[in-house]
């Protein structure tokens, strides 16, 4: 059985719609795919419509998040929280994505702002348009940078002289408070994953101390296989999760044509899934009946 925990579609910063994307999933050899945008959930019912027979959809989103500073001297830093079969309905949940979701807009204005005054010409009526209605983010303007010869890949601009976390053009914007992502999507009947917790080319990343007090806080899991992890990443991961008792996926990250990763590149053990859908009550996976 292959399964892939985190997809992105046109509802927030992917280019494959959630209908392609199931599609391309079946198409790439999955069994279980999870689409994963941004802060959203727009995208879950067009996939479910389009849902390949043999392929089951897992419904979830990733969550923005910012650690505060620590008592001990820790700076505040950004991560994502990927959160799987919670009620997308329950209401406290609801506003805390759609907070984040509305603040995308000015963030994203920012960033072109910033990066005008670096002497990038690019501007927010093409990063709009590339955003074609899903929740705009820097994949978007990063798409912008590439087809101005400013830099050769998406994935480029996710460096200290661009939009990294802290780079020259990183603007903030709303996020959850990570503990309570975890409280609130628990609260919805959902589990929660840390993605890609040490991908250290996006910036500051998490410390080992932050994540074992987000696992007592009740973390499910760690993202460990991901393209932004290499090997010795992988163990050191994986030694911390055991330690804490969390779960461990792979996943691709795909975002289809706007960055480099395949679907099903990086997969999910069948028993960490199994465990992960018997701790979900607020939504189940859904099998493909040949839309």
């Amino acid at each position: 059985m292959r399964i892939d925990l985190h997809t992105h579609s046109t509802a927030s910063d992917g280019t494959d719609t959630p209908a392609e994307l199931v599609r391309n999933a079946a198409a790439a050899g999955l069994d279980v795919v999870a689409l994963t945008d941004h802060d959203g959930v727009g995208g879950h019912a067009e996939a479910i419509a389009a849902l390949p027979a043999g392929l089951t959809l897992v419904t979830g989103a990733e969550l923005s998040c910012r650690l505060a500073p620590s008592p001990s001297g820790e700076a505040a830093v950004g991560l994502h929280m990927l959160a799987y079969l919670f009620d997308p309905l329950e209401p406290e949940l609801a506003r805390e994505r759609e907070l984040v979701r509305d603040d995308r807009v000015p963030r994203a204005r920012g960033m072109v702002a910033k990066l005008r005054e670096l002497g990038v010409p690019v501007t927010w009526e093409r990063v709009a348009e590339l955003a074609a209605g899903g929740a705009v983010g820097r994949p978007h303007v990063a798409t912008a940078m590439v087809e101005l010869g400013v830099i050769d890949t998406v994935s480029d601009a996710f460096t200290a002289d661009w939009l990294a976390n802290d780079g020259r053009a990183y603007v903030d914007k709303h996020e959850l408070d990570p503990f309570e992502a975890i409280r609130l999507v628990k609260a919805a009947g959902g589990v929660t994953v840390l993605a890609h917790p040490l991908a250290v080319k996006r910036g500051r990343c998490v410390s080992e101390s932050a994540i074992a007090a987000l696992a007592s806080a009740g973390l499910d899991g760690i993202e460990v296989d991901h393209m932004d992890h290499d090997e010795p990443t992988r163990a050191r991961l994986r030694g911390l999760a055991a330690d804490l008792d969390l779960l461990t996926t792979g996943s691709s990250d795909y975002h289809g044509s706007r960055k480099t990763c395949r679907l099903g590149e990086y997969t999910t053990d069948p028993e960490i899934y199994g465990e992960i859908t018997r701790r979900a009550t607020g939504a189940f996976p859904v099998p493909g009946a040949g839309g």
